[in-house]
């Protein structure tokens, strides 16, 4: 098994094109042609967990953060982030973060923290815009089903839990095939009519290359005639934060104490309690202070996030219970995302989950 087919896989899960401008998340270090030895899931890939990696004999550290988020001018072990750079090159281990892109998925690091507490009904509280295109193609009748076919087998089609849509609407087109071609039909020098079927298919943006491909493999003709549109319509399954309601409603306190439990906290700062109920909760991995005017305007009881400042906590506005649960903490089960995801797909290949408790921040 070689690292790039390892990448393609965890690139099916979360693209590197839904990642925010400022990440870097991708291949960080190594070669996607080494053949994989085998598989570390982290959450940091910090010099302690490269040195895991050597002892586990696993070559690929698959990590949610990034360990270079900006350009390095020198490398020479002067701070964390060199050393661990320095660590995974002279040892041939290859890093690879899967960042903002795994938190901009439905079923990413905010999915996994609202399935840990129960939200039922979950859909993305902020979807992410331009990330659905729209294909037309004009194929000749008697072919449009293997050209839809291929295109729905290249990812194109999917409206939420709808797979497999399309629009065909039947007309006439025209063409003169010129000197050299070998038109699928017509004669070379006239002008011919062929009654064809408009195709349109919604399919998402990072995929329009493999659509295109398979459309132009499928279709009969030897100049193929195609337009992609940007649409403002919302991917319902791409976006920041997630939001759903628990299976029953909590007081305030009740829930604080659920959030606790479940990840396992020492401390939970919050904003004041506001007195009502907990039923319909949004939560956001990691820093997600940007979400608290799209929680509220989604009728949100509770804001679940990390990294919240202390200014932040006024947004609240008496009819939101903010809790901030800590970075590390709420994105500590993203290891086991990534694990279960990897192991589901290599069944018989060593996946393993990091030992190292990487949190840098501490409690006394």
């Amino acid at each position: 098994m070689q690292i790039s087919g390892i990448i393609s896989l965890l690139e099916s899960l979360a693209h590197p094109s839904l990642q925010e401008s400022y990440d870097n998340a991708g291949l960080i270090t190594g070669d996607p042609e080494w053949n994989c030895s085998g598989i570390l899931c982290s959450l940091d890939s910090t010099e302690e967990v490269i040195n895991e990696a050597i002892q586990k004999k696993c070559n690929l550290i698959v990590s949610h953060h990034p360990i270079i988020f900006s350009g390095l001018k020198k490398i020479n072990g002067k701070n964390y982030v060199e050393k661990a750079v320095i660590t995974a090159i002279k040892n041939d281990i290859a890093i690879y973060a899967i960042h903002t892109n795994l938190d901009n998925v439905l079923n990413g690091v905010s999915g996994r923290m609202a399935s840990l507490i129960g939200l039922q009904n979950t859909e993305v509280l902020f979807p992410k815009a331009s990330t659905l295109k729209k294909l037309f193609t004009f194929v000749p009748i008697d072919k449009a089903e293997q050209v839809k076919e291929a295109i729905f087998n290249a990812g194109g089609g999917f409206i939420g839990n709808y797979s497999e849509c399309s629009f065909t609407v039947e007309g006439t087109g025209t063409f003169k095939a010129g000197a050299g071609t070998d038109p699928y039909v017509g004669k070379i020098g006239e002008r011919h009519r062929e009654e064809e079927g408009r195709i349109e298919v919604i399919f998402p943006a990072h995929l329009e290359r493999a659509i295109v491909k398979a459309m132009i493999a499928a279709h009969p003709y030897e100049e193929v005639a195609y337009d992609i549109v940007t649409l403002d319509n919302r991917h319902p399954a791409t976006g920041s934060g997630v939001i759903g309601e628990l299976q029953a409603p909590m007081d305030e306190k009740t829930f604080l104490a659920h959030l606790k439990s479940f990840f396992k906290l020492k401390i939970v700062r919050h904003s004041p309690l506001t007195g009502k109920m907990i039923k319909r909760v949004a939560v956001c991995g990691g820093a997600g202070s940007f979400l608290v005017s799209k929680a509220l305007g989604a009728g949100a009881d509770s804001f679940v996030t990390a990294d919240m400042k202390y200014h932040e906590f006024f947004d609240a506005n008496g009819t939101l219970l903010i809790a901030d649960i800590g970075h590390y903490e709420s994105e500590q089960f993203t290891i086991d995302l990534l694990t279960e995801y990897l192991e589901q797909k290599f069944p018989t290949f060593a996946v393993l989950k990091t030992g190292v408790m990487t949190n840098p921040v501490n409690y006394f």
